[in-house]
């Protein structure tokens, strides 16, 4: 009698982990999707080594929603408008596979210049205004500062971009003129991204390659700094993890 309950307590415990599984299947699938940062184009928003959850259900869904992108339908289901200003997961228009994570400047129809550094929006100056300085490490060199700004787009959204160089490669670049169904992303780290600006590396994203908004970072550790936190030495990790980034929304 011993016997057959500890073998049903075994049977009860192997259901609850398959249940587990399944649920979160389910989640991962349909509508929370984690991500981590692997380049430095989104600082200091997204730092090298964040872990985000990505909610796929923000614009509906689309064949590249799906990890194995199989090609059951065109355009997207329970579809819905992005909006300006979004930190969006999508997949590279030149090849359909690859991740990229970016912020949408631009909406179909509006017409993009950037002049100096100044980003323009159907003619007007988006403004912007001084933020201090954000420390960073490019390409594993030395610690840097780099002049910091708040850039607000004209539906309010504030957010921290970073001018590098006075005068980078895409410090003047445009008009560009966003078709019809299309999205124009740029990445926060203004002279480290590629982008949409450069419209033989991105370009404008068709709707159907979102794949989600970035919604709040769950871990992060610094991965990317001389020195920094291996998961092959478990015992330095509390020194490199980033606590303060936990929980943290992506704005």
């Amino acid at each position: 009698m011993a016997a057959t309950r500890e073998s049903g307590g075994w049977w009860e415990t192997i259901k609850i982990v398959i249940e587990a599984l399944l649920i979160a299947m389910v989640v991962r699938v349909f509508f929370y999707q984690p991500f981590n940062i692997p380049s430095g184009s989104m600082k200091s928003t997204l730092l090298v080594g964040d872990y985000l959850f990505v909610s796929k259900l923000s614009y509906g869904y689309s064949k590249y929603s799906f990890t194995s992108s199989f090609d059951l339908f065109n355009g997207r289901i329970f579809s819905a408008e992005p909006k300006r200003g979004d930190v969006i997961v999508f997949k590279l228009p030149r090849d359909n596979t690859t991740d990229y994570i970016k912020r949408l400047i631009g909406l179909p129809g509006d017409e993009i210049i950037v002049r100096g550094g100044v980003l323009y929006i159907n003619g007007a100056e988006v403004p912007r205004v001084p933020d201090g300085e954000f420390t960073t490490r490019e390409d594993g060199g030395p610690p840097r500062r780099i002049k910091r700004y708040k850039e607000t787009l004209p539906n309010g959204v504030t957010y921290s971009v970073l001018d590098s160089e006075p005068s980078g490669p895409f410090d003047n670049v445009g008009p560009y003129k966003v078709p019809e169904g299309h999205y124009f992303m740029m990445g926060d780290n203004r002279d480290n991204s590629t982008d949409s600006r450069a419209q033989w590396g991105v370009g404008y994203v068709p709707f159907e390659n979102l794949i989600g908004r970035a919604e709040i970072i769950f871990f992060s550790a610094a991965v990317d700094e001389p020195g920094a936190m291996s998961w092959t030495r478990p015992w330095q990790w509390p020194f490199y993890i980033r606590w303060d980034r936990f929980f943290k929304i992506v704005r």
